[in-house]
């Protein structure tokens, strides 16, 4: 199916979800004459999935493949939910996502004895977020969250004074990620403290732009999306502190999430990466090595994220380099997790020469 998909041209598409829904783009680049004929067995890589993660996945794809050029990497955007079915059935090779894997993908990629080797890649931030007349309110706690955002609140609380007496009669309009995205999955776990349990009456959609306008066209509104969105578009929109497990009301930023007080709505990204592509094929290899190299730290934090800290990066590595299977959230949340704890040691044992 793989060879199939780039038979005959190397190209990069992209439908991009902070824009346009049908916008494609497409980059190309030139294979030598000697490498043509082992191209389609070894010399590209297939990523999809979140499109949180992706501008991450596109400018590290872009870099590597300026330096490495009969390497192609096609990074295809969807959503974390829609990566792992693709990456579960063999469609893939990396599977990029906003939260970990389910237990229900976990299942499908065991069905298809597809191993995959989990690794963290970046951090990034939930923002909340009003519109910019929004004078009453400058911090919600995760209790008024789950107020606004549980099941039971569909059709009920549909005012600011129902979040805080104080509050003023003003009519509760509500934006956000769509279902099936890995933002939406996360937002709902810190918030209603179950994945995917949340009001649906709510406007919807794969897209932040989508997101942006709604909160800033309406003067009640009040919603979530990424912090690298937010950050692009903070002009238009009133940034909203999240109270701490410490009490204290807290906004998103790079030292907030490092030092962990923009808790519960700073979370961790990851690459999910096939076990057999990482040991068969050179190439999935060297990008995923690429990726982890502390000197293109830059190219995460140009994309709006944060780099993981150089504390973590020897543990991710050795994920990669002994070839660690599963996932280190068997419950599926990665809520208010330690990533330094999780993160496995170093096995006793050395990989051989090639890495296994």
């Amino acid at each position: 199916m793989r060879i199939g998909f780039l038979a005959g041209v190397l190209f990069m598409t992209a439908t991009a979800c902070g824009g346009n829904q049908n916008q494609t783009s497409t980059i190309q680049t030139t294979v030598s004459e000697e490498t043509a004929a082992d191209w389609q067995l070894t010399k590209y890589v297939l990523a999809d999935g979140s499109s949180t993660v992706f501008p991450i996945a596109e400018a590290m794809a872009q870099k590597f493949m300026k330096a490495n050029p009969v390497i192609g990497v096609t990074v295809g955007i969807s959503s974390s939910g829609v990566g792992f079915k693709k990456f579960c059935i063999g469609d893939t090779d990396i599977s990029n996502a906003s939260r970990p894997i389910k237990k229900s993908e976990m299942a499908l990629c065991e069905a298809n004895k597809i191993e995959y080797v989990e690794i963290p890649v970046a951090f990034d931030a939930i923002a909340v977020s009003v519109n910019r007349d929004n004078d009453w309110t400058t911090c919600l706690t995760p209790q008024q969250l789950d107020k606004i955002w549980e099941p039971a609140a569909e059709g009920e609380v549909v005012n600011w004074q129902q979040i805080d007496e104080e509050y003023p009669d003003v009519r509760l309009g509500l934006y956000g990620a769509e279902i099936d995205s890995g933002t939406y999955d996360y937002f709902t776990d810190a918030t209603t403290g179950e994945e995917g349990k949340s009001r649906s009456d709510y406007t919807a959609s794969p897209d932040d732009i989508v997101t942006i306008q709604g909160i800033e066209s309406e003067y009640g509104s009040l919603g979530f999306l990424t912090l690298s969105s937010y950050e692009k578009n903070k002009d238009a929109l009133k940034l909203i502190a999240i109270e701490n497990e410490s009490g204290e009301c807290t906004e998103p930023s790079a030292e907030t999430i490092a030092n962990g007080t923009y808790n519960p709505l700073a979370r961790p990204l990851f690459l999910y990466i096939n076990k057999e592509s990482l040991e068969k094929r050179p190439a999935v290899k060297a990008f995923v090595e690429y990726l982890l190299n502390a000197e293109h730290k830059p190219i995460i934090s140009e994309a709006g994220y944060l780099p993981l800290p150089d504390n973590l990066l020897p543990k991710v590595r050795a994920r990669l380099d002994y070839r660690i299977t599963g996932s280190m959230f068997a419950d599926g949340s990665s809520v208010g997790v330690n990533l330094a704890e999780k993160l496995q040691p170093k096995p006793s044992s050395s990989p051989d020469s090639n890495g296994n």
